[in-house]
C-alpha cells in the first residue's frame, strides 16, 4: 500500500505547534482503500466530537485471522499459482496487506470440508492405532504451510466439529437430520425464511433415532472414552508438529450446544469440565494451551462451570466466543477480566458477500473489542463464489473465486478487516474515548502510535473533529465510508 503522510499542525501554547505525521485511509462500497488528505486545525482549547483517551488503556490486542477450510485451500487450487500467491502474500506477509497472524483450524472435519471424516474412525480403537492425518496432507497442510512461507510465525489454535463416529452416542458425525422439502415448506409457512440454505444436494443419512439435543452429552460418558479422546488430540498435536506446524491451543467442542446438519456434537458443560481434566494434562505436556469454546449461547454460567470446577478450571487458560456467545462475553470480561478471550469466529453472512453485511461486520467488531476480546477471527479465506458447503449452506468469505474466468476478488469484509489488521499491531491497546461520536475503535500501539477506525454510517459526508492529547483533526468522512487514521507518537 503506498502510504501518503500528511503534515497535521498540532495546537500548542502560543504560537507554537507541534508537526506530527499521520496516515488515512478509506473505504466506501465503490471505492476500496483510498489515501486521503487530511485538514486539520490549531486552536488552544479545541473542541472535538471524540476524544481519543490514552490514560487507561484497556485490554491487550493478541491479532487477527481466518481459518484454514478445506473449500479455502480447494478453490484457491482454481487460480494460477502467480494469483495464489498474490493472495496469501496480501493476507499473511507482515506489512502487506492483512496481517494475518493468528488463525483457526479444524481438528478434521467442519462443516467448510470437502466432506466428512476424522483422523481414526476404526471402531474401538481405544489405542489409536489406526490414527492419521494424511488426509489432511492434500488440504490443509499445504494451505497452512503457504500461509507460513509469508508469516513463519503464524499462531494456530484448533478445535474439533465432531468426534470419531464411534465415540459418539449416535455413532454418527451429524447431530440434526437435513431438512426435507416437506419440513422447509412448514418451516417457511411460519413465516420463516431460509436465509443462504439450500439443502436439495445435501445429505448426511442421519435417522430420527441418531438426533442430537442441545443440553445432552452425544459424547459417550466414561474414563475409557474420555482418556482414548485427550489422547487422540495428543496425537493430532503430534502430527501437525511432524509436518513443522505448531498448534499453539486447543478448544474442546465448536458449538457445543448446536445440534447441526454438518460434523457437530453436544455437550453440557458439566461433561466439558469433565473431558477437559483428561485433555488437560494431554495438552499441558505438550506446551500446547486450552481455552473453553466456541461458546455460541448467550448464558455466562456455561463458562462460570469450567471456570469454577477445580478440576477443568486450573487447564483453562482463556475462551472463545462466537454467534450467540457475544450476549456473555462481556459478562465473562467483566467478571475474570485477566482471561485471554477469543471471538473465535465472525458470523458467516449468506453468501452474497453484500455491503449491508459489512456495515455489520463492522458492528460485531465494535462489540467484541469494546466487550473485551484479545482477537478477532474472520471465518472462510476463500471460497467459490456462492460459497456453499457441502451440507448446503452459503457463506461469505474475504476471498471469491470466479471458476470459470478463474479470477478473483477480494471481498468488502476484507477491506473493512484490513482497516484494523493492517495498522493494529500485537501487543496493542484498545483506548477508551469519549464525546457525541462513538461509531469508532481506537489502540494504541507498541510504538505508541495511535489507530481510530472510524465508520461514518450517513448517506452524507460528514466533518468529525478527532482530539489526541493537545491534536485535532478535522477530517470530512465521505458518506458510507470505513476509514482509519494512524497518528504517530508524538510529545
Amino acid at each position: 500500500m503506498k502510504k501518503i503522510f500528511l503534515s497535521i499542525l498540532m495546537a500548542g501554547i502560543g504560537s507554537q505547534s507541534i508537526a506530527q505525521t499521520a496516515t488515512w485511509v478509506s473505504s466506501t462500497q465503490t471505492d476500496h482503500w483510498t489515501s486521503n488528505s487530511v485538514k486539520s486545525i490549531t486552536v488552544k482549547s479545541p473542541a472535538a466530537d471524540v476524544e481519543i483517551l490514552t490514560a487507561s488503556p484497556k485490554q491487550t490486542i493478541i491479532g487477527f485471522g481466518g481459518c484454514f477450510n478445506e473449500l479455502g485451500y480447494t478453490s484457491l487450487q482454481l487460480l494460477s499459482s502467480t494469483d495464489r500467491e498474490s493472495i496469501m502474500q496480501e493476507l499473511f506477509a507482515p506489512g502487506v496487506g492483512a496481517n494475518f497472524n493468528i488463525c483457526r483450524m479444524p481438528v478434521g472435519a467442519n462443516d467448510f470440508s470437502l466432506n466428512w471424516y476424522s483422523y481414526d474412525e476404526t471402531d474401538g480403537d481405544f489405542g489409536l492405532k489406526d490414527f492419521s492425518i494424511a488426509h489432511d496432507m492434500n488440504t490443509l497442510v499445504p494451505f497452512i504451510k503457504d500461509a507460513q512461507k509469508y508469516n513463519p510465525k503464524l499462531q494456530l489454535w484448533a478445535s474439533p466439529w465432531s468426534p470419531p463416529q464411534w465415540l459418539k452416542k449416535n455413532k454418527h458425525y451429524a447431530a440434526a437430520m437435513i431438512p426435507t422439502k416437506e419440513m422447509i415448506a412448514q418451516y417457511e409457512a411460519g413465516g420463516h425464511k431460509l436465509v443462504g440454505m439450500d439443502f436439495s444436494h445435501a445429505e448426511n443419512g442421519l435417522q430420527p433415532n441418531q438426533v442430537g439435543k442441545e443440553g445432552t452429552d452425544m459424547f459417550i460418558q466414561d474414563e475409557q472414552h474420555f482418556k482414548t479422546y485427550a489422547q487422540y488430540f495428543g496425537k493430532f498435536i503430534d502430527a501437525y508438529k511432524q509436518q513443522g506446524i505448531k498448534i499453539g491451543m486447543v478448544m474442546p467442542q465448536n458449538e457445543f450446544n448446536s445440534a447441526q446438519v454438518f460434523p457437530s456434537c453436544t455437550w453440557t458443560a458439566h461433561s466439558l469440565a469433565n473431558f477437559v481434566s483428561y485433555l488437560g494434562p494431554e495438552m499441558q505436556q505438550r506446551g500446547v494451551n486450552v481455552f473453553f469454546g466456541t461458546v455460541e449461547r448467550a448464558n455466562e454460567k456455561l463458562t462460570d462451570t469450567l471456570l469454577t470446577i477445580p478440576a477443568s478450571a486450573k487447564y483453562i487458560k482463556g475462551v472463545g466466543f462466537q454467534w450467540a456467545g457475544k450476549g456473555a462475553i462481556a459478562g465473562i470480561h467483566q467478571r475474570y477480566p485477566n482471561l485471554t478471550l477469543y471471538q473465535s469466529e465472525q458470523e458467516c453472512g449468506d453468501g452474497q458477500n453484500d455491503w449491508k453485511y459489512c456495515r455489520y461486520t463492522w458492528d460485531l467488531m465494535k462489540h467484541y473489542f469494546n466487550s473485551g476480546a484479545n482477537a478477532y477471527m474472520y471465518w472462510n479465506i476463500s471460497l467459490k463464489e456462492g460459497g456453499i458447503s457441502h451440507w448446503g449452506w452459503s457463506q461469505n468469505s474475504l476471498v471469491s473465486v470466479d471458476t470459470t474466468a478463474h479470477t478473483y476478488k477480494f471481498n468488502y469484509e476484507y477491506y473493512l478487516l484490513k482497516h484494523l489488521s493492517h495498522f493494529v499491531k500485537p501487543g496493542a491497546k484498545l483506548l477508551a474515548t469519549s464525546g457525541s461520536f462513538n461509531n469508532l475503535l481506537a489502540f494504541k500501539n507498541p510504538d505508541n502510535s495511535v489507530v481510530v477506525v472510524i465508520q461514518n454510517d450517513g448517506e452524507a459526508d460528514k466533518t468529525v473533529a478527532i482530539k489526541l492529547g493537545n491534536k485535532v483533526i478535522n477530517p470530512v468522512l465521505k458518506a458510507d465510508s470505513f476509514n482509519t487514521f494512524l497518528l504517530a507518537a508524538g510529545k
